[in-house]
């Protein structure tokens, strides 16, 4: 299985996971053939190659109407400068190149232009680029701004963008968008996400990291802290991670392939990049939830009753094992394997079904080969065969219920049906 890993030990910025991405990809000229779509607003997008600690990587390079965002080194942080109709600046306590978004409610001295939800994905319509890099890249957009909106209290349509700051960003949403495109994984899956600590100072003032807004992007995914002073994960990497990774947690065993580099612009004392894996994983591992409760107040029917119930609204499997409870009582301990999002569902289902007063929950991940089921006639009769693969084993099964009809209807044992099945199959 085609895979993306991405290491976000010093956090995600948007420009850090393009770099990442775009050294994953053989003919790089292709991406910015298709990023040339971006020249019409005044954006030009470049890549330059840079070595921190010995390392080799690639820091992308954007610039609007022929400027570029600047980052200085302001009171330990950054300062941005923004080339509107006047200069302003924006001091931040952070080491990552932060987007601005901003309610259009703030009273500002200085006058600068603003662009509304719409705009920017009207401009993104306009792009000429696949649909599926345009869709993706409006849905970030509106998880940012639906992340602002809730942290302001504001509608998504009064959340507004920095004009520059909007096209800046934007060359770094498509292109992370049309990366993944290209590269077509079948799966993304990216580490726990160092956010940093202790404030980043933006207009509304002196706001803890991650910032309100990145914290609501990151919501459901694993984070963490640490001894680095400032914010690592800003909201456009938190929303493209959001958008692309289908879960979190180790690199998975994988045939590496090849590996990027996405350098930040800033030095600290560890490698300050996004690393990018692409591979293969021989297999496919997924998260299963397993629910159980001890039982030794019920009958055999209700237990049956209850895991009938199970199985038809959707579990993976449902069983039961003997167990000796206190008091020396045998009882049983009832299991329901499913996913980890309908959990909440098949506890409520243990509860109305069962006596238990209580469900463990225990979150795994497994490994599952592909499978598929192919129907084939032999010698008149339609049989049904249950085909998986993976991790190099190859196996091939007749469905129960299509040997016990053959076995009915030509009077025979199961096991005689099955060898029947296999040699007429082999002579078909």
């Amino acid at each position: 299985m085609k895979t993306i890993y991405l290491e976000c030990q010093m956090g995600a910025a948007g420009d850090m996971l393009t770099a990442a991405l775009l050294e994953l990809l053989p003919d790089k000229q292709a991406f910015f053939d298709k990023m040339a779509c971006l020249r019409p607003l005044g954006v030009e997008v470049s890549a330059e190659n840079v070595e921190k600690m010995g390392v080799q990587g690639t820091h992308m390079r954007v610039t609007v109407h022929g400027e570029e965002e600047e980052s200085l080194d302001a009171n330990g942080g950054h300062e941005h400068e923004h080339h509107h109709e006047h200069e302003h600046h924006h001091d931040h306590d952070h080491d990552h190149e932060h987007e601005h978004y901003h309610d259009h409610d703030h009273d500002h001295e200085h006058r600068h232009h603003h662009t509304a939800l719409g705009d920017v994905c009207s401009l993104i319509d306009g792009l000429d680029l696949p649909k599926k890099v345009k869709d993706d890249a409006k849905a970030v957009y509106i998880s940012i701004a639906e992340a602002e909106s809730r942290v302001h209290g504001k509608s998504v349509n009064e959340v507004h963008f920095h004009e520059v700051g909007a096209l800046d960003a934007m060359a770094d949403v498509v292109g992370v968008c049309l990366l993944m495109d290209m590269l077509s994984p079948e799966q993304v899956i990216c580490s726990p996400v160092h956010v940093g600590s202790g404030f980043v100072r933006c207009m509304h003032g002196v706001l803890p990291v991650p910032a309100p807004a990145t914290a609501l992007l990151l919501e459901g995914v694993p984070t963490y802290g640490g001894q680095i002073k400032g914010e690592l994960c800003t909201p456009t990497g938190a929303a493209l991670i959001k958008r692309f990774a289908a879960r979190f947690g180790d690199r998975p065993v994988m045939e590496t392939k090849a590996i990027g580099y996405g350098m930040g612009k800033k030095d600290f004392e560890r490698l300050n990049c996004v690393r990018a894996f692409l591979g293969e994983c021989a297999e496919k591992e997924t998260l299963v939830t397993r629910l159980e409760c001890n039982l030794d107040d019920m009958t055999g029917e209700d237990i049956g009753f209850a895991l009938e119930r199970l199985m038809e609204a959707g579990a993976f499997d449902a069983y039961t094992v003997p167990i000796g409870m206190k008091k020396n009582r045998p009882g049983i301990m009832l299991t329901c394997l499913c996913e980890p999002d309908r959990a909440d569902a098949f506890a409520s289902l243990l509860f109305k079904h069962t006596t238990t007063l209580g469900v463990r929950r225990l979150d795994m991940r497994r490994y599952v080969m592909d499978r598929h089921v192919e129907e084939i006639r032999v010698d008149g009769e339609i049989l049904r065969v249950k085909r998986a693969q993976g991790m190099g084993a190859v196996r091939a099964k007749a469905e129960y219920e299509d040997l016990a009809r053959i076995a009915r209807k030509r009077d025979i044992s199961l096991a005689q049906a099955r060898v029947w099945a296999e040699q007429a199959g082999k002579e078909g």
